[in-house]
């Protein structure tokens, strides 16, 4: 064999990268001319999480706040990132999911190229530029309208971010896995989004909640991802609270990881 042709040769288990991104690419680009299409699904994603805000200033006007470190707009300017996180990228993508499969799109990607993990990603792709790009104008847009100070740690702002949009990914995908039809996606959703709206620090922060019942709460999903958005943009975390917002954020993104590769369908539910 020639030097050449040694050269063309790939490595047993070596992932073409250049492949992988092109895949993703072509993917992300079909599941955005999709959602561009879907004029209902495009309005709930983009426009609730704001009105949503907006609405939630009146409760966040109520709160007493006093010894918490928080103001106003540390309550309603995180609190947006997580309307964004649970209606632009957990429901939305739990029916674009659960969409594709009944459509057979899943399955006859599944004969292509493409690994199971880039399906799932590049499906994903659209809604989370969308909802990154939406993060960014209310962080930005909402400190200015409210005259907040820059984050005091931003990098902890932004791994709550960045880490939070992957665990909508993966709980979006196991909800699925349990939703029949597109329609049922929004009965299904449902409950987790109930459930992270009071109990993780969306609507009523934990510093505000009772200290046994803040705990018992800083365990759901959504929760690290507040603390670390919401207490990073005002430097109250300590160095145990990061550690263990961290934590818990990782482990439930193992759990989501798991629970994908054991129970995501990728057949009709008939």
């Amino acid at each position: 064999m020639s030097s050449t042709d040694a050269a063309t040769v790939k490595a047993p288990g070596r992932v073409d990268t250049s492949a992988m991104w092109s895949r993703l690419r072509a993917l992300g680009r079909a599941e955005l001319t999709l959602l561009m299409r879907n004029k209902a699904m495009l309005f709930v994603a983009l426009a609730t999480p704001a009105l949503l805000t907006v609405l939630m200033r009146q409760t966040a006007s109520g709160m007493n706040l006093e010894g918490t470190g928080l103001s106003l707009g540390t309550v309603l300017v995180p609190g947006s990132i997580g309307y964004v996180l649970v209606f632009a990228v957990y429901a939305n993508l739990t029916g674009i999911y659960v969409t594709r499969r009944e459509e057979l799109v899943l399955k006859r990607l599944r004969t292509g190229e493409a690994s199971d993990g880039e399906i799932l990603t590049g499906s994903a792709l659209p809604s989370l530029v969308l909802a990154l790009g939406q993060c960014v104008l209310l962080l930005g847009g909402g400190a200015v309208l409210l005259d907040l100070a820059p984050p005091e740690r931003p990098e902890l702002v932004a791994a709550g971010l960045l880490l939070g949009l992957l665990l909508m990914v993966l709980l979006a995908a196991v909800s699925a896995a349990f939703t029949r039809t597109t329609e049922a996606s929004q009965i299904t959703t449902f409950p987790f989004m109930a459930i992270s709206f009071v109990g993780s620090g969306v609507v009523v922060p934990l510093d505000v909640m009772p200290d046994v019942l803040a705990n018992v709460c800083s365990l759901l999903p959504v929760s690290p991802t507040m603390e670390l958005v919401r207490n990073g943009w005002v430097g109250t975390l300590s160095g145990m609270d990061t550690v263990k917002a961290l934590t818990v954020l990782v482990v439930w993104i193992i759990l989501g990881t798991v629970a994908v590769r054991r129970w995501f369908r990728w057949e009709p539910r008939r």
